[in-house]
């Protein structure tokens, strides 16, 4: 008997642990760990896998249940090497990866992610992984906020090898601003890739749903805010960044195509701004869009670029500067 099957014969809800990789804790993550506190769901710990000792102040962080720190380098952080040294800390059932900055916007976030892992897919595909619903920041832009509706919808969905021909690469979409995992089947897969640009999460997904044949599940009753402004420099570097995790994994990416639904997305903030009668936004709009698109196509040859240009070009320059980059 699998141990789901022997905890539902006890009747004993599966365990829940939260692992934040932290860098300069400020109040946002104070009101992160508020509302962790507050989930009517239980919590076991919260690993907190923090980058430089000195940005971690304990004062404002007392008092948090089953709060547990750890101290890393900035050298040694890595997206998805970090992660799997938290997830090393956990022994529960369920573990549940957040960023710094996505706060819970309400108490049930850590249930309804519990909650997915009991569905299925059409054939009888279990679930690995669910994502939360991210919901724009108060400050958030009419543009962004159109993006968080578009990548995060109403409504919750389970996504199989079967959706390739409908979703195409957003069969593997997951974020690890918020996404639970089964521990169980998150190490039967080897966890998270030890070395990556980001897009660690994509990553892993694609490689359960393709050589596994998990489902990924996407809860949109589990919601957290989580927005960027980022400006034309930032998304130009951040696409940079995709394109190279993406180009560094073709067992997952080769052959399926993303540029389609970039061209989708602009297509549809568009028609949306225009609708809120705001058109004079579409045109710096479609500047960001620009280079999204030109840092997405520059990170796709990355490596017939100069390191230099590189490092002008990246959002994560320490990822460069460790051994291991491959240019072949």
């Amino acid at each position: 008997m699998e141990d789901k099957e022997k905890r539902e014969a006890a009747g004993r809800r599966p365990t829940v642990d939260v692992i934040i990789p932290v860098y300069k804790p400020d109040k946002k993550f104070s009101r992160l760990l508020k509302m962790l506190s507050l989930q009517t769901y239980p919590v076991g710990k919260i690993i907190v896998m923090n980058t430089e000792k000195a940005y971690w102040k304990e004062e404002g962080f007392q008092g948090i249940p089953g709060l547990e720190v750890h101290h890393l380098t900035k050298q040694e952080f890595d997206h998805g090497a970090t992660r799997n040294r938290g997830a090393k800390y956990s022994r529960a059932d369920i573990i549940v990866f957040m960023t710094d900055d996505a706060v819970p916007a309400d108490r049930e976030l850590i249930g309804n992610l519990a909650a997915a892992f009991s569905q299925r897919g059409p054939q009888g595909e279990s679930v690995i992984m669910a994502y939360a619903r991210q919901l724009p920041c108060d400050d958030c832009s009419l543009a962004e906020q159109y993006t968080r509706s578009f990548n995060y919808p109403e409504q919750s969905c389970i996504k199989t090898k079967a959706d390739l021909g409908r979703l195409g690469i957003k069969t593997f979409f997951a974020s690890n601003v918020c996404c639970a995992y089964d521990r169980e089947k998150f190490w039967f897969q080897g966890g998270f890739i030890n070395r990556t640009i980001f897009n660690e999460d994509m990553i892993f997904a694609g490689r359960a749903v393709l050589e596994d044949d998990y489902a990924i599940a996407y809860a949109a009753d589990a919601r957290v805010i989580h927005s960027h402004n980022y400006n034309c420099s930032q998304q130009f570097k951040r696409y940079f960044d995709l394109a190279v995790s993406q180009t560094e994994h073709p067992e997952v990416f080769s052959g399926i195509a993303s540029e389609s639904e970039g061209i989708r997305l602009v297509k549809k903030t568009a028609a949306y701004l225009v609708r809120q009668r705001r058109p004079w936004l579409v045109p710096g709009m479609i500047l960001q869009s620009g280079c999204k698109y030109m840092g997405y196509r520059a990170g796709k040859c990355w490596r017939i670029l100069p390191m230099g240009l590189v490092m002008k070009c990246t959002m994560n320059r320490e990822y460069w500067k460790k051994e291991g980059v491959d240019k072949k």
